[in-house]
This record gives C-alpha cells, sequence and structure tokens, in this order.
C-alpha cells in the first residue's frame, strides 16, 4: 500500500522496524518500571451514602508494613514492598514494583476521620471510611 516513500530505498515498515529493534537493544540491558510513580499500589474508590471505601491491591506487602492514616479528609497509605527475586540469570524485563511508596487520595467533606477501620485479605486492603451522622440524608415524617 505504501511501497517506499520518495527518496527512500526501503518501505515505512522497514523503517519502523529498523526503528522498534533499536528501541528494544537500548532497553534490553535496562531494568524499568512500568507503573509510573505514584501509581502503585492501584486503587479503587467507592462511595456511598453511608461510607467511603478504598481499596488498595497490594500483593506481596506485609500488612504491618503499612503506615494508614487520615488527616482531616486526606487518606495518605504509605509502606514499602520488595521484590523477591532470584537473581539466577540476567533481568530482562522487570516489571513487579519494589521500593517504598505513597499514595495520597481526598475523601469527601463529610467523611468522620475518628470512624475509620482497615482489613488486609489476600493481597487487598481496604479501608473504610464513615461518613458524618449530619452528612447522612435523613428521611422527615409529617404528622
Amino acid at each position: 500500500m505504501f511501497g517506499t516513500l520518495r527518496g527512500f530505498e526501503v518501505s515505512l515498515f522497514d523503517e519502523f522496524r529498523r526503528l522498534q529493534r533499536q528501541v528494544d537493544d537500548v532497553f534490553a540491558s535496562d531494568v524499568h518500571h512500568s507503573f509510573a510513580r505514584g501509581v502503585f499500589p492501584a486503587v479503587d474508590v467507592i462511595s456511598n451514602p453511608q461510607q467511603v471505601e478504598v481499596y488498595l491491591t497490594a500483593p506481596g506487602i506485609d500488612a504491618k508494613g503499612l503506615d494508614i492514616s487520615i488527616q482531616q479528609n486526606v487518606l495518605s497509605v504509605t509502606g514499602r514492598r520488595e521484590a523477591q527475586v532470584q537473581n539466577k540469570g540476567s533481568v530482562h524485563r522487570q516489571e513487579r514494583f519494589s521500593g517504598e511508596f505513597r499514595r495520597v487520595i481526598t475523601l469527601p467533606e463529610d467523611v468522620d476521620p475518628s470512624r475509620v477501620s482497615a482489613s488486609y485479605v489476600d493481597g487487598v486492603v481496604r479501608i473504610s471510611v464513615q461518613r458524618r451522622e449530619a452528612a447522612k440524608p435523613r428521611q422527615i415524617e409529617i404528622h
């Protein structure tokens, strides 16, 4: 379809393949993370009228090493994940994150920082923050 570009004796696709090989060669010896800074662990935030639940996918992390704090309406989770790689050869690709991490999540204004609970099951941290009673909708009956 494209054939050759004017002034070039090779096809456009051949040039793309050559460029891809060069990029692969550059990164073949380097180890890099697939996660951008601030993206590990993955987070889901679910909200309903009673509470806000935060789920952090944190496999391989010791729950006792996590520091979970809430100040006003800002939830902070910090910790460290050590990759358990047996060095029996050259590493060609490393996508599992290792090192220190910190996730900061701004919660709605109506959460109650004194009513927080956290659990860790099967590599998932669940943090539940209750909403203030005054902020919950209240049904008023007419007499």
